[in-house]
Parts: C-alpha cells; structure tokens; sequence
C-alpha cells in the first residue's frame, strides 16, 4: 500500500510541476504585443480582461497562480521525501519531524496566498473585470487551513515520540 502511495504522489507531483511550468511558461507568453495566450492561459483560464484592465495587475495574479501551484508541487516534493527518509524499525526522527513541519507551514502559506488572491479577485470583479474559472485556480483554501492543522498536529506527536524513543534508549 505505501508502495502505490509513493507512486500516487510521484504522480501528484510530476502533475503539478506540468501545471506550474504550463501557467509559468503562458503568462510570461501572454505579456508579449499581439499574443493571445491570455485568453487561455491553461485548461481554460482566461485572464485577458485583466491584462486589458492592469498589466501589473494581470502579472500579479499570473504570478500569484505560479506560485500556488508550485507551493502544492512543494508539498508533494516532501511527502516524497518522507517515503525516502522513514525508517519503519524507528519512525520517529528529527528529518522526518522536520518534513511534516514544513508541510504543515507551506500548507498555511498556500490558505494566505489563495485567501489573498481571492480577495484580490474580488475587488477586481467590484471593478467590472469578468475573471472566469479563477476559481478553480483559488479555491480549496478552507481545504488547506484543515490540512495544515492536521499535518501540525501529526508534526506535534512526532516530536513528542523523538522525545520518548529518546528517553527508551536511554533507559535501556
């Protein structure tokens, strides 16, 4: 079973790094004269009346995307790293702890930067720009909030077991 979850989140991660690259490599397309890569920048996203409205705007947003979707790569990429790093004879190490960690803290980062972004396409839409299937692009933050607790959570109880297979060493 760990096996196929190894493979599942390769999978996962190879995905998103195509998603990232794909938004990465149109939005720096579209800023270019005559380009009409921001009518579809990926699977239907469509930010050219953004770039008509602000072009530091439409950067910002375009930017923003990027690193989302990089950041949820970066989730992956560690979760990678655990299934390289865990030793099942002692589960309980500082690289593994330090792992979960820093899942927990991207995940926060990915809930303020999706907040951000949403409010930001709000206020664009207050404005008269029409931003269809943005949010697909900027939901799941509330999914987020709840991964990052439970991951904190998970990364607490592991440090309270390096403390106590620290402490059976010792006294054995």
């Amino acid at each position: 079973m760990l096996r196929i979850l190894h493979v599942f989140s390769w999978c996962i991660y190879v995905g998103l790094l195509i998603k990232t690259g794909a938004l990465a490599y149109s939005s720096v397309i579209s800023l270019f004269p005559n380009s009409m890569a921001s009518n579809d920048l990926y699977l239907g996203l469509t930010l050219s009346k953004l770039l008509e409205f602000s072009r530091p705007g439409y950067v910002s947003l375009s930017f923003l995307l990027v690193v989302l979707t990089g950041l949820k790569a970066y989730i992956f990429h560690l979760v990678i790293k655990i299934f390289v790093k865990i030793d099942f004879t002692t589960p309980f190490s500082r690289t593994v702890s330090n792992l979960i960690s820093r899942i927990s803290y991207v995940a926060f980062a990915i809930v303020l930067l999706t907040w951000t972004g949403a409010g930001y396409a709000e206020w664009l839409e207050h404005r008269g720009v029409n931003l269809p299937n943005l949010e697909d692009y900027l939901g799941g933050g509330d999914e987020f909030l709840l991964l990052a607790g439970i991951i904190f959570i998970i990364a607490q109880v592991f440090k309270r077991g390096i403390e106590m297979q620290a402490e059976n060493e010792l006294t054995v």
